[in-house]
């Protein structure tokens, strides 16, 4: 069972007798938002990287429904998360999230530190020996280690978002495998749960100490993700729906969510088995 496959799993059986609809939807440049009739909200990259990305491309001519989605049902929409499509799966992906905010609030996290206000490099300890990798260029990250380690790797599909004196550290996609089962700590996109390719990164963190999914799109139910090694959840709590939506629709990046959510890490306690 894949990680998405799981949290479907856990949405439906945890909300199955309730009738939660997705009260309105936006799909931003940057990301794609979700508020639920329970006022819960959730987020997730909205992919770019369209192979006929011209006038009306055929990517978007998938959409289900386009300008019908509203009061349609919550579980039924999370099943976009393992569409083909990548637009469709970022709805799919944010409905979950809206979801896992709604379950955290009424169960809690448990086998788990929570950490308001802190990202995931305020929460691990990074040693000068350790070999770090990361995968997807994370600006305010790589401004943070790159003064404190050589020893980093970054993986993304287009070197160009690395300034000049860091494309020393990036490496191909295709090196992926290779690099990330030497790494001691492995930082990881959470819009690889939109691109695709989660499982398999996980898979081959094979030494890892310290496995991190980090930004926006990582504010899921943690379980499944302690299950297969992530150490850290490093996502973001919504406080303000309506003015999430708002700033998501006028083509806001995750830089412009201060004030309505704040980051959150949660921690796995690795003394517990989750």
């Amino acid at each position: 069972m894949t990680i998405i496959e799981e949290l479907i799993r856990t949405m439906k059986s945890t909300f199955r007798r309730r009738d939660i609809v997705v009260e309105d939807i936006r799909m931003g440049v940057f990301y794609t938002a979700v508020k639920l009739c329970t006022g819960d909200a959730g987020v997730a990259f909205t992919p770019r990287d369209l192979a006929d990305t011209v006038c009306c491309p055929r990517s978007a001519a998938k959409m289900p429904a386009s300008g019908r989605l509203k009061g349609k049902k919550a579980l039924e929409l999370i099943n976009l998360a393992e569409s083909d499509n990548s637009l469709q799966r970022s709805i799919g992906i944010a409905v979950v999230n809206a979801l896992s905010a709604a379950l955290i609030k009424e169960q809690g996290i448990r086998g788990a530190r929570v950490k308001k206000g802190a990202d995931a490099l305020d929460v691990v300890e990074i040693e000068d020996r350790d070999r770090l990798v990361m995968i997807g260029a994370f600006v305010p990250f790589i401004k943070k280690l790159k003064g404190r380690t050589n020893a980093l790797c970054i993986i993304d599909k287009h070197p160009q978002a690395l300034k000049e004196d860091e494309r020393h550290f990036w490496r191909s996609p295709a090196s992926m495998k290779g690099v990330v089962r030497k790494a001691d700590v492995v930082i990881i996109t959470g819009s690889s749960m939109v691109e695709g390719g989660l499982d398999e990164i996980l898979a081959a963190c094979t030494i890892a100490r310290e496995i991190i999914l980090a930004g926006p799109t990582a504010s899921m139910w943690p379980d499944p993700f302690f299950k297969r090694g992530v150490t850290v959840m490093a996502g973001i709590s919504i406080n303000d729906a309506d003015k999430l939506l708002q700033v998501v629709s006028e083509g806001g990046s995750g830089y412009f969510f201060t004030g309505f959510a704040r980051k959150i890490a949660v921690v796995r306690d690795k003394r517990s088995d989750v």
